[in-house]
């Protein structure tokens, strides 16, 4: 570190301005003309960057980082934040479980680089916990579950727990499902703003902006709004973890190149018809691994070409076939 700074970590981000929590208290700051990261997404919440008066003059390699596509983009990458612990994938108790939802936080989770949870909010809401919990354990492989109510404590204590000192979490979900409730309750006072729910039982948006938040105990919780939508960006080892039971059963397919559309030996087909793997999860797999796929072809040179090849050489075979059938 440069004689005459100082380190700090980006807490929030307005306008472009960054408010830095250092060791001397909290301080806003522009980000200098060198304060760009690698893949050129700039400075996030979570990040840590070296400060010199008003001025942010470095930021540090990151060690993990909770990324999507930005929304209506076709490839830009937003870091949603920086050197994370953890990343609680936070959903509601209220109507049926949504799991193809939680399952795509989870593959984006997963490629993060922190070690994702689910927190299931709203439990006094709900007339089976256990139930409801048990479902989602069922296809959260490898990952806790933890049923949680901001309004009645339940579960609140595990979460704490999670969040020991000097350890960072991002809590990461659509609107309404009450992570501003929770972020509040785990802080013991209000620190981010909520809305009574709607008629129809959902929640209402209301954080407008990520930001970091130092709980008792020396945790740190960003908050983030709702994301409408969550594109992933470059994910493929995040989906094969979310769903590491049926690329295990992809692997013991006959053929190396099961489409898994009927063809014999298929393992992964023969998981479906004796009634080990539900049809909807295997789809979601499939939709998952072809946006995966999508969005390499669009950030990765090479993988351009090579796709390019590929598909010269699968046609030429076609233009082929019929001359070796004469």
């Amino acid at each position: 570190m440069q004689s005459g700074t100082v380190l700090g970590r980006v807490a929030r981000i307005d306008r472009g301005r960054l408010t830095v929590l250092t060791a001397d208290g909290e301080r806003r700051v522009v980000p200098g003309a060198a304060l760009h990261a690698t893949d050129g997404t700039g400075p996030a919440v979570g990040d840590w960057v070296t400060v010199r008066g008003e001025l942010a003059v470095e930021l540090l390699p990151r060690k993990s980082a909770f990324v999507r596509t930005v929304a209506g983009r076709r490839s830009a990458a937003q870091v949603v934040a920086a050197n994370l612990d953890l990343v609680l994938v936070v959903d509601a108790l209220t109507g049926e479980a949504r799991m193809r939802r939680i399952e795509r936080y989870l593959a984006v989770a997963w490629s993060s680089g922190a070690t994702p949870v689910v927190v299931l909010t709203k439990a006094d809401l709900c007339a089976d916990v256990a139930a409801a919990v048990e479902a989602v354990r069922e296809d959260a492989l490898g990952v806790d579950v933890l049923p949680v109510s901001s309004v009645t404590g339940e579960g609140l204590a595990e979460v704490r727990a999670l969040l020991g000192p000097g350890r960072t979490a991002a809590m990461v979900g659509p609107s309404g499902v009450g992570k501003s409730s929770l972020v509040n309750a785990l802080a013991g006072r209000t620190v981010a703003g909520t809305r009574e729910i709607r008629d129809d039982g959902r929640g209402r948006h209301t954080t407008t902006a990520r930001e970091l938040h130092l709980l008792p105990g020396g945790g740190l919780l960003v908050d983030t709004p709702g994301m409408r939508e969550l594109a992933l960006h470059d994910d493929a080892d995040g989906v094969e973890a979310a769903y590491a039971d049926v690329a295990e059963l992809a692997a013991g397919c006959r053929f190396r190149d099961c489409g898994h559309r009927g063809e014999p030996g298929c393992a992964v087909a023969a998981a479906i018809d004796d009634g080990r793997l539900d049809p909807a999860r295997f789809t979601a797999w499939r939709k998952l691994q072809a946006e995966t796929h999508r969005q390499l072809l669009r950030i990765d040179a090479r993988a351009r070409a090579e796709e390019r090849a590929r598909l010269r050489s699968f046609h030429r075979g076609l233009r082929e076939r019929p001359n070796r059938l004469r």
